[in-house]
């Protein structure tokens, strides 16, 4: 090979060179598939990386992270942003800081987004053996730590020598940008060979561009779909993630526009038409709105539109409960679009409905349907509105008041974030969405932990956007450290910090399954062992503040919507704290979720949930 098609970098800095290089695009648009790389140093990745993010600064931008799992759910919350067009990668070092990966790793491919994983792993000439931080197999002599990532991950390889990455960094992107195999992505890199030199083919270099597809549905799966349409009475969308991704969501309304199917939505899903259209029926499952649940009962064809169908949407199999229900599966991957043994149309969402839209000219749902679910949606707004009201300023908010003064607050823009807990609960069935991308939770993997660090990959993705993280106490408590994150680089997020001393979500549950909410609150423990003496005098709002964000403290409605606007006018990461008055979801569970009770117990709390469970267990069907 001559000098003059080659250069000669080490595998780190190739690496870097030619992530910078690479693109997607789709419908003309190109986009930066690696847009700046999140970075922890240490032992494994300070001297390899490390040295090529300083050499090619300018090519590659980097971001400081504070913690290995949250710098993952920064880089995701970038990629769902922006429609999995563009991603992030993250580097770590040995050990720790690589298993710490995993976590983030899982949400990223449970939720099918793109994240590129570099942790640092051992010598691939084994010149140090053992090395400080290397699991040592006894008959494996080539396992590390990075394995863990191995199922986790959509495409793994572990990089021995510098030329191996030339097929592997291709095989890695083209996982990435590729709408039905992508997830995490990790290229396990031995800390020698990350420094090693090697010349690289100039071709390697160069800009990529990798189109993301948008493949039309078959003719003949199309043709039984629109069949299948044609011949329901009671036909209902249930719109997931795969919307937003691909988007979508003006060929669903043109869709729904067309034949009045109604829609409602997974919490990936939510946005997926306004909340004011008239076909959208708002959240579905056990975590659904009344009207939502109510028509899947009934509903006789069930059109999944970019779903996974989680137990949370089907109510663990008590939802579709319609003698004769059928299911039309609109997915871009084969292995979602076949379940509840549906009738499927493998392609992108919005070739799909689009094609959908066309065959069907000349289709409508019955008047007398559309008249019922206008009618239902009609009494749940009224229920919202009951939800987020407030008749005295003066009170301390409960937590769906939280949610409606923040709603008087938001605009079309805004994007507001969250996970696990209460919250999503609440969200789901309350939250009005003004925009495709304005609702964002993350509850493919229900992760403590992930809005921080979210709110901040998604700032960089939007800067001028307004960014909300809603945050409990018992996520706050579990990985706040990427404040110093926003702060350091100037990212103004909002952070909404809500006190309610203790698990909400997981306590009513354990309530309702006879665990007596043992382990749930934040309380001193009291003779007896449990948990139920006064609060901890712990103050979050200080530790925010400790940690770099300005704090606004809330103690009534009033004072609550004045510090939201303050907020939201802010130029730096800015908290809002609010204890909240001590009450349960307003509005309660409309379907059932399957958590399996003690089958035997002394405990008459314990008898009396598993009496509950049997009952509802009943209803299980399975969709064959």
């Amino acid at each position: 090979m001559s000098a003059a098609a080659t250069r000669r970098l080490t595998t780190a800095q190739a690496l870097v060179r030619f992530l910078a290089a690479q693109y997607t695009e789709r419908d003309g648009v190109r986009h930066r598939l690696i847009a700046g790389t999140w970075g922890i140093f240490g032992h494994g990745n300070v001297a390899g990386l490390g040295q090529a993010l300083v050499e090619y600064r300018e090519a590659m931008p980097y971001h400081q992270g504070r913690n290995e799992q949250a710098m993952v759910h920064a880089a995701v919350g970038h990629a769902r942003h922006l429609n999995r067009l563009s991603a992030q990668a993250v580097t770590t070092s040995i050990g720790p800081g690589a298993t710490n990966l995993v976590t983030g790793a899982a949400l990223a491919t449970v939720n099918r987004l793109p994240v590129l994983l570099l942790p640092g792993d051992y010598f691939a000439s084994h010149a140090a053996d053992p090395l400080l931080q290397q699991l040592e197999h006894p008959v494996e002599a080539d396992v590390s730590v990075n394995d863990a990532l191995r199922p986790v991950s959509r495409y793994f390889d572990r990089i021995t020598r510098p030329e191996a990455l030339l097929t592997s960094a291709l095989n890695a992107v083209r996982v990435l940008s590729d709408p039905a195999e992508t997830g995490a992505v990790t290229l396990a890199l031995p800390q020698d060979v990350q420094a090693q030199a090697y010349d690289w083919p100039e071709e390697f270099f160069a800009d990529r561009v990798w189109r993301v597809r948008r493949p039309a549905p078959d003719p003949v799966e199309l043709a039984e779909a629109v069949r299948a349409i044609r011949a329901a009475a009671r036909p209902l969308i249930v719109a997931g993630g795969g919307v937003h991704h691909s988007e979508a969501e003006p060929a669903l309304q043109a869709l729904v526009d067309a034949t009045g199917i109604p829609v409602a939505s997974t919490q990936a899903g939510k946005g997926a038409l306004r909340h004011d259209h008239p076909a959208d029926l708002g959240g579905i499952g056990h975590t659904g709105t009344v009207v939502s649940d109510a028509l899947a009962r009934t509903a006789d064809l069930v059109i999944g539109v970019g779903t996974r169908y989680s137990d949370f949407t089907t109510a663990s199999g008590t939802l579709f409960q319609h003698p004769g229900v059928r299911f039309l599966n609109l997915n871009i991957t084969a292995f979602d679009a076949h379940k509840l043994a549906a009738a499927t149309l493998v392609c992108d969402a919005r070739s799909g409905l689009a094609a959908l839209t066309e065959a069907l000219a000349g289709h409508r749902v019955d008047a007398a349907y559309e008249t019922e679910y206008r009618t239902g949606r009609a009494r749940w707004e009224e229920a919202v509105e009951g939800a987020f009201r407030a008749d005295d300023d003066s009170a301390v908010p409960t937590q769906t008041q939280v949610l409606g003064a923040l709603d008087t607050v938001v605009g079309d823009e805004d994007v507001v974030i969250n996970a696990a807990g209460s919250l999503p609960g609440d969200l789901h069935k309350l939250w009005r969405a003004r925009s495709p991308r304005q609702y964002h939770l993350e509850y493919g993997y229900s992760c403590m932990g992930y809005e921080i660090p979210a709110a901040l990959g998604v700032q960089q993705a939007a800067p001028d956007t307004p960014v909300w993280a809603l945050v409990g106490d018992g996520t706050y408590l579990m990985n706040p450290t990427e404040i110093v994150t926003a702060v350091q680089e100037n990212l103004p997020v909002k952070l909404v910090l809500v006190q309610n001393h203790g698990y909400a979500s997981i306590g009513g549950l354990s309530e309702s399954v006879g665990a007596e909410r043992f382990g749930t609150d934040y309380r001193h423990r009291v003779a007896d062992g449990s948990f139920t003496g006064a609060p901890l005098p712990v103050d979050l709002a200080a530790n925010a503040a400790s940690l770099g964000m300005d704090v606004l403290r809330a103690k009534t409605v009033r004072e609550l919507r004045e510090a939201l606007s303050t907020a939201r006018a802010a130029t730096r990461p800015t908290c809002v704290y609010v204890e909240t008055a001590p009450a349960g979801t307003a509005l309660p569970a409309e379907a059932w979720w399957d958590v399996p009770v003690a089958e035997v117990s002394a405990r008459e709390a314990a008898t009396r949930a598993r009496a509950a469970y049997e009952r509802a267990v009943a209803d299980r069907r399975r969709h064959l």
